[in-house]
């Protein structure tokens, strides 16, 4: 397949994706208060859970479906889970406690893993050459899938209530399955002399988290994960507080949330182009110090209005990360390793979005909404530091890895 219809169609997949999800998630206090009867008091310790759950048990399954994607087959992985992403969302609708959502929402965790095996089979198609672009365009669509999925979900959620959310995900998960079936076919693999093939066989059995580089990725990637994941569950109630009402929260904290996704959508391609050229590491430390500034400033304001042109800015800046992590792990790996790859990056990022929404709530509720903001920045400005004064060591690649 060409790499432009491949980018063209796997970017469509991830609008979908993201907007799914971010239909849902942010809007989940709500959903919980409203359709499930937990008291406002409980409120901030249910989401923590709920939200927690998904990601401990994805980030156990992630390296597996990982290693499978690199033996099996990148689409069989993105099939599996899209099937098991549409189901479990469709019985997030339906359940009638905290405790049956909880449990759903454990399934999800071990049905995910759409992302990377979405960015796994566009790397295998992206030229070198344009792999910073091909990045920050399926970074871009993640993002403007943040822009529709709020902005959605807040207008069904006043409409016809939270629920139909829900299955609108599901369907629209379902959707991306048959896509996926029927468009996409299996990156070609590099015919290898037996050479290649016995290298490529000792290079399974690998410790990847022993390579230098490889490792401090992923160790980024857990904190710029939990800073994120921080916010997610306290917008809406934050937004509130801002707002100084809870009349139409939803539909507004849709709106506030959608802006740093279209924001995102439109640096994220940029930043990329501009890791190309200036080297991704550069890229990643300069989006990472943007991020944690505005982040801190998002603290100030006591209105909606200064807040929300504030998270458009930190939307600018927090689209060029992501990009110039892949980028860097696409470079650093051989291709029969990737699903690996981006199955431990996964792993890390849900490792992160455990421990976030845990350390949110627990901030929320005894320190006050505003010093979650915070913290989140000065976690990310300080990561930024670190990364920059202590980079990763580049030594001689050492069989096809390169440390």
């Amino acid at each position: 397949m060409n790499w432009k219809a491949v980018l063209a169609i796997l970017t469509c997949n991830v609008v979908l994706m993201s907007a799914s999800y971010t239909m849902l998630i942010p809007f989940l206090p709500m959903y919980l208060i409203n359709e499930l009867g937990v008291t406002s008091d409980n409120v901030n310790m249910w989401s923590g859970i709920i939200f927690s759950v998904t990601f401990i048990v994805s980030a156990v399954m992630a390296p597996i479906w990982g290693k499978l994607s690199d033996k099996k087959g990148r689409k069989p992985m993105a099939v599996r889970a899209g099937v098991g992403l549409a189901i479990t969302y469709f019985i997030c609708g339906i359940v009638s406690s905290p405790i049956q959502l909880m449990f759903a929402r454990i399934l999800q965790g071990f049905a995910a893993g759409l992302w990377p095996a979405e960015l796994a089979i566009m790397s295998s198609y992206a030229p070198k050459e344009k792999l910073g672009f091909c990045m920050g365009v399926m970074q871009g669509a993640l993002t403007a899938g943040g822009v529709i999925g709020p902005l959605l979900g807040g207008v069904l959620a006043s409409v016809f209530g939270m629920r139909v959310s829900f299955f609108i995900s599901a369907g629209a998960l379902a959707l991306i399955t048959l896509i996926t079936l029927i468009f996409i076919k299996e990156p070609p693999r590099e015919a290898k002399t037996p050479e290649q093939l016995a290298l490529a066989k000792e290079a399974e059995k690998v410790n990847l988290l022993k390579v230098p580089m490889i490792r401090r990725m992923l160790e980024c990637a857990v904190v710029i994960q939990m800073a994120i994941l921080i916010l997610q569950p306290i917008l809406t109630l934050y937004v509130a507080e801002l707002h100084h009402s809870m009349d139409n929260v939803i539909m507004l904290s849709g709106m506030v949330f959608s802006l740093g996704g279209f924001a995102g959508a439109i640096s994220a391609p940029l930043w990329g182009r501009y890791g190309q050229s200036h080297g991704f590491f550069r890229t990643m430390c300069i989006t990472l110090a943007g991020t944690g500034f505005i982040l801190i400033i998002q603290s100030i304001p006591s209105t909606l209005t200064p807040f929300a042109i504030l998270q458009f800015v930190c939307g600018l800046f927090y689209a060029g990360v992501y990009p110039s992590i892949n980028s860097i792990l696409v470079k650093k790996s051989p291709a029969e390793q990737r699903g690996r790859i981006f199955g431990l990056m996964f792993a890390a990022q849900q490792i992160g979005s455990t421990i976030g929404p845990l350390v949110g709530g627990f901030i929320g509720t005894f320190f006050g909404l505003k010093f979650v903001f915070i913290f989140a920045g000065i976690l990310m400005f300080i990561t930024s530091a670190l990364m920059y004064l202590k980079p990763p060591i580049s030594r001689k690649p050492r069989k096809r890895f390169a440390n």
